[in-house]
């Protein structure tokens, strides 16, 4: 059998049990099994395996005590377990979900249902590990921007976190805050494609090299893709808009007000703040004073007008990342 197929362990003190799991998983899955919790715990420990199919009435230690030793390891708590059991009434299964199980097949056991909701899981189980998976790519490519831009590396945690205060104090669902904080490092991954005499060019740039520079919002966007997750969206999103303004004079398309997407309207603030504030080879770093004074002023032109005057209430928040994330 592939070792590419998942590994199920199986838990059982009656081995009739174990016999009617196997017969209904082992074409689909690698097996292993336990008949008692102790060996259960060892092998979770030792093989890793990706689905628990646990059950809860067994003498010596229960599968709630199996369950809940399993989510106090770090080596074992993010592997889902399904209990498999008798006991099926709503208090039992309340027990059992506060325990750490994901979900419950009653004994005896239907093998579609069994088929089901092990594939159910394992699929779960395989969204997170590439949502992940996505997320380290994400951090990864900001690493590599980091090498290319003068700017940097502490720049895109502090302009991340005031994005993130920031669509808190909008009122934002928790899901968008921490997927803005995840992608706001991405707003100028295109500059990976800007050419260094254009991107470290010491003075000011002219109307081609201008023109240049600009690109690197398409690039970006472009490098992140039009993906089907959530996350990479809204990071092509970020670095496609980012320097769009409320008054319709920003780039690359010169779109205003709402039509601007509201993750770009705040990393946009997020972003110029941290610049002002910030030491650069052209220029000494503003207070935190006058950075407010131009995003007070600049607001309903350059910036949304709501959103910059929630922004000038952050002030002891923006200080505390500025102390803890200091160049």
């Amino acid at each position: 059998m592939s070792n590419s197929l998942p590994n199920l362990l199986l838990v059982d003190d009656e081995p009739t049990n174990l016999q009617v799991l196997r017969n209904i998983l082992q074409d689909s899955y690698r097996l292993q099994f336990a008949r008692n919790g102790q060996k259960a715990l060892e092998l979770a420990e030792q093989e890793q395996p990706d689905l628990i199919l646990l059950d809860v009435m067994m003498p010596g230690m229960t599968g709630l005590e199996v369950c809940r030793s399993l989510k106090q390891q770090a080596s074992t708590s993010k592997i889902p377990v399904i209990f498999v059991t008798a006991l099926s009434d709503a208090d039992d299964e309340a027990i059992g979900f506060a325990a750490g199980a994901v979900d419950y097949i009653s004994k005896p056991v239907s093998p579609a249902v069994v088929k089901a909701r092990v594939k159910t899981h394992l699929s779960l189980v395989r969204v997170e590990e590439l949502e992940k998976t996505r997320l380290q790519i994400i951090h990864k490519l900001g690493k590599a921007a980091e090498y290319k831009d003068n700017e940097t590396g502490l720049h895109v945690i502090r302009m991340s976190h005031f994005a993130r205060y920031l669509a808190l104090a909008a009122g934002c669902d928790a899901g968008f805050v921490e997927q803005l904080f995840e992608a706001a490092p991405m707003h100028d991954i295109g500059k990976i494609g800007i050419p260094d005499a254009v991107l470290l060019k010491p003075g000011k740039l002219d109307a081609d090299e201008w023109k240049i520079m600009q690109s690197h919002v398409d690039i970006g966007a472009e490098i992140l893709g039009d993906d089907d997750s959530s996350l990479l969206r809204m990071a092509a999103s970020i670095a496609r808009n980012h320097h769009e303004k409320w008054d319709g004079s920003g780039y690359p398309r010169g779109i205003s007000g709402e039509q601007i997407p509201l993750e770009a309207r705040i990393v946009a603030i997020a972003d110029v703040f941290d610049a002002l504030t910030s030491v650069r080879p052209y220029k000494s770093a503003w207070s935190v004073e006058q950075a407010f004074d131009l995003i007070r002023k600049e607001a309903g032109t350059h910036f949304d007008p709501v959103l910059a005057e929630l922004f000038l209430t952050l002030e002891p928040q923006i200080r505390e990342v500025q102390h803890n994330w200091a160049d």
